[in-house]
Formats: structure tokens, C-alpha cells, sequence
């Protein structure tokens, strides 16, 4: 299935799909160094797509809190074998993570056929470069920057101020030459946000509905969770992040971000089958 196919099924409702995060990275909060190496990346790309992930999420910058920037050539290094590794043997379709228009534009040639960028788009030359690749894009909301955000966020109200600061992206790539159809949206948990911030914005996540675009949420395995749990290990976070997934999705989240696929998979069967039911379905009683 195209990445075409996958946003529209998630545009038409058939949600939530699952993207797999594959993070090329030696700093990422849950799997930094992990799959640095690019054997390691593709084993775990491997992984991700048998157990039923939709779309596969490559990044090569850590954007967790307090992260330093990495330079062009390094993200370069990391993500270009990744992405055309996978793409040459998997049929999965391939996100980038990026905020870096050359990376974006390099990353499209070789492959991949979305741009998830945590800055929305906001770099120099972000705009043109999106709009020359013609590809889906997801504009996060991230209030600050990754190395400082989380030192005082402030919102007067937080779901409208991120709609607001949709709506003024979504006009931007449209004046820019984006389609609106190419637009995905995501509220950015964690970025720029405290765990009240973070608690609102899930309570009321259905809000966003009324910009008419696929909304992606990544909530797994982040620190929130771990405050609420008392888990620190973010391994350990499976169930909160689980548990957070399933309330995205009856809140309209059409792409849930995860790191734990097939248990996501497992569980968004359930979350459609109960929001959708088949009136023509038969299932089995086994009690």
C-alpha cells in the first residue's frame, strides 16, 4: 500500500493506523543507540512492518527535551541508508523526521514518501522544499525549541492556541503551493507542554476534528506517562502507552506514533471494531 493510500484511509476514518518509529539516533529518550547501526535499523524496520505497522517513522535527531541540534552531514548519514534500505526490501511506506529542507528533499529522492517535521515547517526553505516533493507532510506543534521548551510553557488556553497555530500553518503551505489534502496535523505531546498541558490536550483532542485533517499523535512511552505511573524505565511505560492510544483514538487520532507496534496493532483492532462494529460480522463466543 502508498503512502497515498495509507493517508487516505486515515482521511476516510479507517483508522487509527499505526506508524512504527525507527530512530537512527544515539540520544533518543526510549532507543537511543539502538538501531544506530544500519543493519540494527533495518532488522528493527523489519520488525515493525511484520507486526503490522502502516507507515515506518526514520529520524536521525533526537528532539526529546534538552536535545542539542546535529549537523546537516550526520542526519544525512544516518537516515539515507536507512531509508533506502527499507524502501529497496519492505512494502512499508516510509516517514522521515526532520525539520532539515535539504534532509527532506534528499530523503524523498531516496524513497521516502512523507515529511513528519516537529518544527511544522517553520525552517528556512521547509516550505519549498515540501511543496517540490509533493509528498504528505505532518506540521507538529512544538511551543520553544527541544533544548529549551519544557523550561516554562505557558498557553492562555492550550487546544485553541494549537488550533490557532494550525490554522496559520495550514494557510502558510497552502499560500506555499502544499495541498491541504497533503496536510496532517499533530498537537505535539510533551513539546513545549507540562503533564496538565499534555492532559488537556488528550481530554479534548476530539476539538481538533472541526480543521478536517488526519491528526497523528505520539504519546508512547513518553514522559508523562512515567509521571503518572511512577515508571522512570520508558520501557516499562507499554500499558500507560497503550492506555493513551486507545483514548487517542476515540478522540478522532487517525495515526497513532509508537514504538510498541504489534501490541498497538492488537489494540486499535479492538478501539475500531467498538467504534465501528460490522453489522455483519459474526464472532464466536469462547466464555
Amino acid at each position: 500500500m502508498s503512502l497515498a493510500q495509507v493517508i487516505d484511509r486515515a482521511r476516510r476514518g479507517e483508522g487509527p493506523l499505526v506508524m512504527g518509529i525507527v530512530n537512527v539516533t544515539p540520544d533518543s529518550f526510549s532507543d537511543g543507540g539502538h538501531f544506530l547501526d544500519p543493519k540494527k535499523a533495518l532488522e528493527q524496520a523489519r520488525r515493525l512492518s511484520a507486526e503490522g505497522a502502516d507507515i515506518l517513522d526514520v529520524g536521525g535527531e533526537s528532539t526529546r527535551p534538552g536535545s542539542e541540534p546535529v549537523t546537516l552531514e550526520a542526519e544525512l548519514e544516518r537516515v539515507i541508508p536507512v531509508i533506502q534500505a527499507i524502501v529497496a526490501e519492505l512494502p512499508t511506506p516510509v516517514s522521515v523526521d526532520t525539520s532539515k529542507p535539504e534532509v527532506m528533499a534528499r530523503a524523498v529522492k531516496a524513497g521516502a514518501s512523507m515529511i513528519n517535521d516537529v518544527n511544522a515547517l517553520r525552517a528556512d526553505g521547509a516550505m519549498e522544499a515540501v511543496a517540490e516533493a509533493g509528498v504528505p507532510v505532518c506540521l507538529m506543534h512544538m511551543q520553544g525549541e527541544p533544548g529549551s521548551m519544557q523550561k516554562n510553557p505557558e498557553y492562555q488556553d492550550v487546544v485553541r492556541d494549537i488550533k490557532s497555530f494550525f490554522l496559520e500553518r495550514i494557510l502558510a503551505c497552502e499560500f506555499a503551493g502544499i495541498r491541504r489534502e497533503n496536510l496532517v496535523l499533530d498537537p505535539g505531546f510533551g513539546f513545549g507542554k507540562t503533564l496538565e498541558h499534555n492532559l488537556e490536550l488528550l481530554r479534548r483532542l476530539g476539538e481538533f476534528a472541526d480543521l478536517d485533517r488526519p491528526l497523528l499523535v505520539g504519546l508512547s512511552r513518553k514522559s508523562m506517562l512515567g509521571r503518572l505511573t511512577g515508571q522512570e524505565d520508558p520501557e516499562k511505560r507499554l500499558a500507560a502507552s497503550l492506555a493513551a492510544a486507545v483514548l487517542a483514538a476515540e478522540r478522532s487520532a487517525a495515526i497513532i506514533r509508537v514504538h510498541d507496534v504489534a501490541p498497538t496493532v492488537d489494540a486499535m483492532a479492538v478501539t475500531r471494531a467498538v467504534a465501528r462494529p460490522d453489522p455483519g460480522a459474526t464472532i464466536a463466543d469462547d466464555e
